[in-house]
């Protein structure tokens, strides 16, 4: 698995925005005042998204690890969990067109576990609407 994506807490959706665009990323995703995704300028896969914090709970702050296919993601879940690590949800598809797994570290920090293929980088409401 691969971290490929950071989902950071935001009060203030457009002061955010505007913050991270003057950083250099290239906004792909728009759904305020909730949610933005952004990636760099060279485009090689990693992102960087948003969330009002008024949707997360308990931690605002989740790490995504991305596994090759829906069936590295099932795997993987089940060695883990044969080793007594306890998940708060999934592996299950969720509307978003990514498959997720959901736990916990030892401070209260959220990862995720999933597969997500193209959609994660060019989904359906990209905003410059370019496809894989």
């Amino acid at each position: 698995m691969e971290i490929n994506q950071i989902t950071l807490p935001c009060i203030d959706y457009a002061a955010s925005v505007k913050f991270y665009q003057q950083l250099g990323l290239v906004q792909i995703v728009d759904a305020p005042p909730r949610y933005a995704r952004f990636e760099s300028q060279t485009g090689h896969g990693s992102t960087l998204s948003i969330h009002n914090v008024a949707d997360l709970s308990p931690s605002p702050t989740v790490v995504y690890f991305d596994h090759a296919s829906a069936k590295a993601l099932d795997t993987r879940v089940r060695q883990l969990k044969d080793k007594g690590v306890r998940f708060i949800s999934g592996p299950r598809d969720e509307n978003w067109g990514w498959r997720e797994a959901r736990l916990h570290d030892p401070a209260g920090n959220q990862l995720c576990l999933m597969f997500a293929g193209t959609i994660r980088r060019f989904p359906d409401w990209r905003l410059d609407g370019r496809k894989a």
